[in-house]
Parts: structure tokens; sequence; C-alpha cells
């Protein structure tokens, strides 16, 4: 079978309503078998399920989510919104700005953005709606700042993507942190742009005295210890990523302990839902993984290496591949993209003389947009379903200077690929 037949039946099996997991693993398997037989197609299908479900590494997903989900148990990220608040309350949009710094500094533990959007929702609106702030700007700040729990590390997507390029986690990791506090300051930037040009008069409470801004600040110690404890632990070489999620893992149900949140109740649901998740996220990546062999032995790669080896310049080639990515993102979700185009892009930008580490964050920032953008705009609707008195047209609204944010981004992105490397390159 050719790899436009096979993509066809891929995307004629997606649309069906079938789950992408299956999809991926169907097409693989009938691809591989149809290339090279049914013996050779069965041994390779049975060895990459039985290398790649022993593999150590993999067991850095349940534990990083582990972790996540400790951390939303722990109740930081109300404890994060109070810090920023208290440092911005005197300024117009600061309680915005304040939600967008709470959801990096909640990212930086959690590593979901669905998770940060969903619960950070629940903490910062009241206070915006409280004080006047419209519907549009409230919603936009939350989601945009969600995305950025696939980027500033842990993130769960940086694992996928360093899992099927082969790429190193920890680098991976590292790369994201200078990226994401770009994209921090380019969604506070969005929020200072959107008050000035709908000359929003929005209310301010005073100024607070230092003394007592760095006494809110203290209650987020425990989780910027956790991070600089996890990501500190990498950079320096002490332990490895796969390391890293367990220390991480054992330091968020610390800090659940430590925090008095610890309840037998909501344990078993963290529990529960860590394994939960697990499982759906290796369906996704062997399924991913079968649909590789696939594509690797089909030549779709090759050909596609060929068909962008007429441009002469590698950066029409990464143009072409952001072209794509935010068509794929209106019809994909995140995962499901990543899942899906990693596998035939990266042999092409790797033989365009990129690096792959900086790749795997280019991925993401563009993937972040696919959060924010309809018709798919995931985090818009974990938004909805949390704000049901909001429409979605409200939430995109409000998104417009947040999009514009994250291609500046995307460019900066790719005429300084520094910003990406100068970290790992430390390490």
């Amino acid at each position: 079978m050719s790899w436009p037949i096979g993509c066809l039946l891929f995307l004629a099996l997606m649309f069906s309503g079938m789950p992408i997991a299956f999809a991926m693993a169907l097409v693989g398997v009938i691809g591989t078998l149809s290339i090279i037989g049914m013996a050779p197609a069965f041994s390779l299908l049975g060895q990459t399920f039985f290398d790649n479900g022993r593999e150590y590494s993999l067991s850095v997903l349940p534990l990083f989510l582990m972790m996540g989900n400790f951390v939303v148990q722990s109740g930081v990220a109300d404890d994060l919104y109070k810090a920023a608040h208290a440092w911005l309350r005197h300024r117009k949009g600061g309680l915005a700005i304040a939600t967008i710094l709470a959801c990096g500094g909640f990212s930086s533990v959690c590593g979901s953005s669905l998770a940060t959007a969903a619960t950070m929702a629940k903490i910062a609106l009241p206070s915006m709606r409280r004080y006047r702030y419209p519907d549009s700007l409230s919603t936009a700040s939350i989601a945009a700042g969600g995305t950025l729990g696939i980027l500033i590390p842990p993130s769960v997507i940086l694992v996928f993507y360093g899992i099927i390029a082969q790429q190193d986690i920890g680098k991976l990791f590292l790369a994201g942190i200078i990226p994401g506090l770009i994209g921090m300051a380019g969604y506070a930037a969005a929020v200072v742009i959107s008050v000035r040009l709908r000359g929003l008069d929005l209310p301010t409470e005073e100024k607070l005295p230092l003394k007592e801004r760095l006494k809110a600040t203290r209650g987020v110690s425990g989780a910027l210890i956790l991070f600089t404890f996890v990501m500190g632990g990498i950079y320096l070489g002490v332990f490895t990523a796969t390391e890293s999620a367990g220390m991480g893992a054992a330091g968020a149900m610390a800090l659940t302990i430590l925090k008095g949140r610890f309840k037998l109740e909501e344990t078993f649901r963290t529990l529960y839902e860590t394994a939960k998740n697990t499982a759906m996220m290796f369906f996704i990546l062997f399924g991913a993984l079968t649909f590789t062999n696939y594509v690797n032995l089909s030549g779709m790669a090759t050909d596609l290496q060929g068909a962008l080896s007429g441009f002469e310049s590698p950066l029409a080639i990464i143009f072409i591949i952001l072209a794509i990515y935010l068509v794929l993102g209106c019809l994909f979700e995140s995962l499901s993209m990543i899942t899906l185009t990693v596998p035939i892009f990266y042999p092409v930008v790797a033989g365009a003389g990129f690096d792959l580490i900086w790749f795997g964050i280019f991925v993401v920032v563009v993937t972040e947009i696919s959060y924010i953008t309809p018709p798919v705009g995931m985090n818009a609707f974990v938004l909805r379903s949390v704000v049901k008195d909001v429409r979605l047209g409200t939430i995109f609204s409000g998104l417009v200077p947040f999009v514009v944010m994250d291609f500046l981004r995307i460019l900066l992105l790719i005429f300084v690929p520094v910003l990406a490397l100068f970290i790992p390159s430390q390490m």
C-alpha cells in the first residue's frame, strides 16, 4: 500500500469516529503487511511493542502525570494566583496579567494545558468578574495562559516528542524554559494592548507594601522549590529526566501532605486519573510507533524530503511545515497532531540541517496556537465547559491579540534559535 493511500485510509478512519490511536495502529499494520509481508510485519510489530513496552524511559510519562495531578490536589494554583495578584493589583489589567503569571507558574509543576486552564478558570475568573473585567479578556487570558502547560517543563507533549523523535527529554525540558518565559511576557503584553486598544477603565487596588507582597509570595515557595529541584537536577546532571519524574512525583505528594490536602478519597481519585491518562497516552504512543514503522517503510519521509529539496533555503522548508501545522491545527487536537506528524517531519527537518531539540520546541509553540484557535481550540472548549454562560465566540474574539503574540514568538524562535538551544548547550 503506497503512502498516499495509507494517509487517505487514516483520514477516513479518523473522521468516521475511530480513536486516533487505533486508526494509526490499523493503518500501520495494514501498510506494513502490504510492503514486507505477513511474517516480517508481525515480527516487526511484536518487536516494536516488546522493545518499547519495557523501555525504562517510558516511565517518565506516568510519573510526570502523577506529579501534575498531585500538584492540582495540593491547591498550589490558588497560592500562585494570590501571589501574582499581590504584586500587580495596582495596575490596570493587573488581574489578567496575574492570571498569566499564575498559569505559567502552575504549568511549571503541572505539565498539562487543559488542567491549567480548568483549574485557573475556577480560581481567577470569579475575581476578574468581581472587578468588572469583560468576559472576553478574562477567559482569553486563562485560555492563553493555559497553553504554557505544554511548553514550560515538565511537559507531557515534549515527552511524546522526545520518545518519537528519539531525543533527550531532559534537554527538551531545558530548551522550553526561555521560550516559555517569552510566551508569558508576550501574553502579558497582549493584556496591556487589549486594555489600551479597547479603552477599558478597569478598577485597581492600592499598591501593597513590599513586606505584604513578600508575605504573599511565601505561599508559592513549595512550588518554586519543587520546580528548581526537578529542573536543577536535570541541568546539573544529578539525575536523568526519568529519575527527575520520580523525584517530582514524590515531591508533589510531599507538597500535598505539607499543605494538609492529602485526603484519602482525593488521593485515590488522583491515582485513578493518573492511571487512566497513562493508559490513554500509551495507546496513542504505541499507535504512533506502529504508524512510524509504516512511514519509514513506505518511503513517505524520503519522498517528502525529495519534494522539499527543490527549495534552496532551509527556512522555506520550515515555513512550509509551519503552514501545514497551522492547517492541521484546525482539524486535530494537539496530541493527535504531534503523534501523527512528528514521524513524518523529523527526518525531513534533520536532513535540512536543523537541530531536533529546537524543532521540538518549534512544534510545541505551533501546537499552542491550536489550543486557542477555532474550530478545535481545546482550551476554549474547556473554559466553555467550566463557564457555561460565556459563548465560544466571546472567548475566541478575546484571544486574537494572544494569537498574534504567539506568531511573533514563532518568528523569533525561527530567526533566533539560540533562545531554545542555549540552556541545553550548557548541560
